[in-house]
């Protein structure tokens, strides 16, 4: 059932000699049998070095920084309640990523191989060191772009101040670039040996992810300067990516993010992180102790954003019924509901979902990717993560037309949103006629769609993010379960009665929901967002004091 990818592991001890940068003071990796000095020599030598960056990839998580999911505690940068960390993995962790980029890439570059052999390997360092510098823009916005191995402490570049990032973002375009000229098609990736391994799929949806984040947070965040031209980025690769043939979405929905939704049999598969057996030597193992099962559930506030049959929303159609019980709010609903989210007594838990009686924030209960009891551990923990799929590219490609056009064709549509919409079996289409006729807005429709076909997937933050919406919608009522005596639930009403909307859907003197009945998870009141700070992460006091001050602090977090 598993397919493996590489063959052993190279020890990060000896990865090219590499240098290890740990907030900005630089050691060697413990030595080995293996000196740098006789290493990049092969192909199998390149190969090795880039297996370590497979290993650093982010494994399964649950994202609670927005307003889809919540956990059983409070999220600090959800509720604002945050502040500046002396030091952070965010920040270090991804520099010590690229420096391992920048090692292959100058290291690797000089070895006695042809250009074809040695750009093959290059092109994944390049890859993920536009990957990584991503994430430091997305959190930090401005960051110093280091695109050398440090052999010495004493190297100036150490202490680099921050670059625009837009200098940043077009390096990790011209890294992709590369990375897409000398990547192997996915096909040729789809080995025992091999599956896994990025290809040029992966360095096109990565383009198609940053091109969209970089051009709607620009426009919508007043950058200045052309945000056309990331979206045209955007655009340009979902389209080679979709004319090449090599994706597809999978069939089946709900059994796309379980066993039958692995491997390169599944078309809809652009960019993973493959886990193999714990214990087995054999194998870059990427122990998963997923950990990802009864851990968050959904809000109220995305269970209403999820439409009705008729393919209009809550507040606009007349499919919508009264909730006397749990079941009731999946009636005439966009079927992904039913696959995203157990009913009461479906099978779960090793026993019938229950509503407020499991300990995962009194929120709606997560199915999607649920991995039920029979499947035992040692299944449950060699499932791939899905990092960029294909429904995401179509999703993207329709957001970023509408942003750059101001419109979007029903043929458009089709072949995108509507797409997605019929592989689940949702029928209602999204036409400029339907929305016209009843009031809707394209562009919310799109991001509409987003929402509901990623939950819990890690895109809903960076998405509120780029949008500027973060300030509308993280410092509300965060709202769980309805409660409904007739579903006979072991929890009784007495018990939380203090955290339910009153009939009219107030709490604390405040209208927070439609109805009564509505648990509260989070009051507004110990929620905040500062959109004169929050939208950047604050930089760790460490880096910029070691800096000598060349790093300097986000704006408001002074």
């Amino acid at each position: 059932m598993k397919r493996y990818i590489f063959k052993s592991i190279y020890a990060a001890g000896i990865v090219c000699g590499m240098m290890s940068l740990t907030s900005c003071e630089l050691d060697r990796l413990p030595e080995t049998t293996l000196a740098d000095n006789t290493f990049w020599q092969s192909e199998t030598d390149l190969r090795g070095a880039c297996n370590k960056l497979y290993v650093d990839l982010p494994g399964f998580s649950h994202d609670t920084r927005a307003d889809d999911i919540i956990g059983t505690a409070a999220n600090a940068t959800s509720s604002g309640s945050w502040s500046i960390p002396a030091t952070s993995g965010d920040w270090t962790n991804a520099y010590q990523k690229i420096f391992v980029c920048n090692n292959i890439i100058e290291k690797g570059g000089n070895a006695p191989l042809t250009d074809a052999q040695k750009n093959r390997w290059l092109a994944e360092a390049y890859f993920f060191r536009a990957f990584h510098f991503f994430d430091l823009v997305k959190k930090y916005g401005d960051v110093p772009l280091i695109l050398k191995a440090f052999d010495s402490t004493s190297d100036p570049d150490i202490k680099m101040g921050r670059t625009p990032r837009e200098q940043v973002i077009q390096q990790c375009y011209a890294d992709l670039k590369f990375a897409e000229e000398y990547l192997p098609e996915i096909d040729q990736v789809s080995s025992a040996a091999d599956w896994g391994r990025v290809s040029k799929s992966a360095a096109l949806g990565l383009m198609v992810r940053i091109g969209l984040y970089e051009g709607t947070f620009s426009k919508y965040h007043n950058l200045g300067g052309d945000y056309k031209s990331h979206l045209k980025v955007s655009i340009d690769a979902a389209e080679r990516l979709i004319q090449s043939g090599k994706h597809d979405l999978y069939p089946d929905f709900q059994k796309l993010f379980y066993f039958d939704g692995e491997g390169r049999q599944n078309k809809e598969n652009v960019f993973v992180k493959i886990y193999g057996p714990n214990g087995d030597g054999a194998v870059i193992t990427h122990n998963n102790s997923r950990g990802m099962e009864n851990a968050v559930s959904v809000t109220r506030q995305t269970i209403d954003q999820i439409l009705y049959t008729d393919g209009l929303p809550r507040e606009k159609t007349t499919l919508k019924v009264e909730e006397t019980h749990h079941n009731d709010v999946f009636i005439n609903r966009d079927p992904r509901m039913a696959m995203t989210f157990y009913q009461k007594d479906e099978e779960a838990y090793k026993a019938g979902y229950n509503p407020f009686g499991n300990q995962h924030g009194n929120g709606y209960g997560l199915k999607k990717g649920f991995m039920l009891e029979e499947w035992n551990t040692t299944n449950k923990e060699t499932v791939d993560k899905m990092i960029i799929r294909y429904a995401e590219i179509l999703i993207s490609y329709a957001e970023a037309l509408y942003e750059y056009n101001g419109q979007i064709t029903d043929a458009q549509l089709n072949a995108t949103v509507n797409k997605v919409r019929h592989r689940s079996g949702f029928e209602a289409l999204l036409t400029n006629a339907f929305c016209a006729a009843n009031g809707l807005d394209m562009l919310q429709e799109i991001r509409r769609e987003r929402l509901v076909e990623f939950i819990d997937e890690n895109l809903r933050y960076n998405d509120i993010i780029r949008w500027k919406i973060a300030e509308k919608v993280l410092p509300q009522t965060m709202l769980g379960l309805k409660y409904n005596d007739a579903d006979n639930l072991s929890t009784q009403r007495e018990n939380i009665e203090s955290r339910l909307t009153d009939e009219n859907g107030m709490f604390n003197g405040r209208k927070v929901a439609d109805q009564g009945g509505i648990y509260v998870i989070e009051d507004a009141a110990n929620r905040t967002f500062n959109a004169a700070k929050d939208y950047y992460y604050p930089i760790p006091t460490y880096e910029i004091a070691t800096s000598e001050g060349s790093v300097v602090q986000n704006p408001g977090w002074n």
